[in-house]
């Protein structure tokens, strides 16, 4: 025998579905009643930023007192993204990154620039990082004195720093340093020594450029001691020549250009030689 089935008359039905729909809405106002009590009740509101990484030139203290004003919303509202931002509007910091910890704090990890050079303008305040990115910051806060000073078109401050970073140890052995190099609008390098002098070294990429400055400070010894001077001396260079340089020394008339291609000619002759002697 089949089961016997009794339809519930319409008007009946109609009162369960109602009451199903009216249940179900008391369940979701319910809900939406409490993530609202949540989302704004005081104990999810930010009361502690925890600050990591390695800061030299920032603090927590003040990085809390700079940042927590800008900062909207409570635990579960707080815009990370907007955060971050506030955080990398700092001078100094090259980049945060934001998280939530329950249940109330912010766990934050910055990144500081580490300025490696002095950029543009000298009236500026912009430098240059480990990594070639153009930053501001207070220039009185430098912990590292004796800085180069870079300059170039807009968009190369990577292209000045590797040449910086390739150039640097060459004029080592003269006992000099590099003051300031720059990148000229049409391609062509310029070197300041230390001590003042110029030098010249023509366009062309990194390897182009230090074959012509190592040809320098090969032969150059050799002409400092036929004139009896120390590279304190050297005043002005230009590298710009296919076969030569042309010098200009402290206490000395202008090296013509054939003058100073003899010498280089004369001090690659005797470099070989001692590399021939080496071998």
């Amino acid at each position: 025998m089949r089961p016997l089935t009794i339809n519930a008359p319409l008007d009946v039905r109609l009162m369960n579905v109602t009451a199903s729909f009216m249940f179900g809405g008391a369940c979701i106002l319910v809900l939406v009643m409490l993530v609202g009590w949540a989302l704004h009740h005081p104990v999810f509101a930010i009361s502690r930023i925890v600050v990591e990484g390695e800061l030299v030139h920032n603090n927590a203290v003040t990085l809390r007192a700079n940042v927590a004003p800008q900062l909207a919303g409570n635990f579960f509202t707080i815009d990370l993204e907007k955060a971050q931002q506030a955080f990398e509007q700092v001078p100094w910091v090259r980049r945060a990154q934001v998280r939530r910890a329950y249940p109330n704090s912010l766990r934050v990890i910055l990144q500081e620039h580490v300025a490696q050079a002095y950029w543009g303008e000298e009236s500026g305040a912009a430098m240059i990082n480990t990594l070639g990115e153009v930053f501001e910051a207070n220039l009185g806060e430098l912990d590292r004195e004796g800085m180069p000073r870079l300059a170039g078109p807009p968009d190369t401050a990577p292209e000045v720093l590797r040449m910086l970073y390739a150039l640097e140890p060459l004029f080592a052995p003269l006992g000099r340093e590099i003051d300031a190099l720059t990148l000229r609008d049409r391609g062509s390098w310029l070197v300041v020594l230390d001590n003042g002098a110029r030098i010249e070294l023509g366009a062309g990429g990194v390897e182009e450029v230090l074959q012509r400055a190592q040809r320098l400070v090969r032969t150059l010894p050799t002409v400092l001691q036929e004139y009896q001077r120390s590279s304190d001396a050297l005043e002005y260079a230009d590298l710009r020549y296919a076969d030569g340089y042309a010098l200009r020394l402290h206490g000395v008339a202008t090296i013509s250009r054939e003058a100073a291609q003899a010498m280089a000619v004369r001090a690659a002759a005797s470099s070989r030689k001692q590399e021939k002697k080496n071998h």
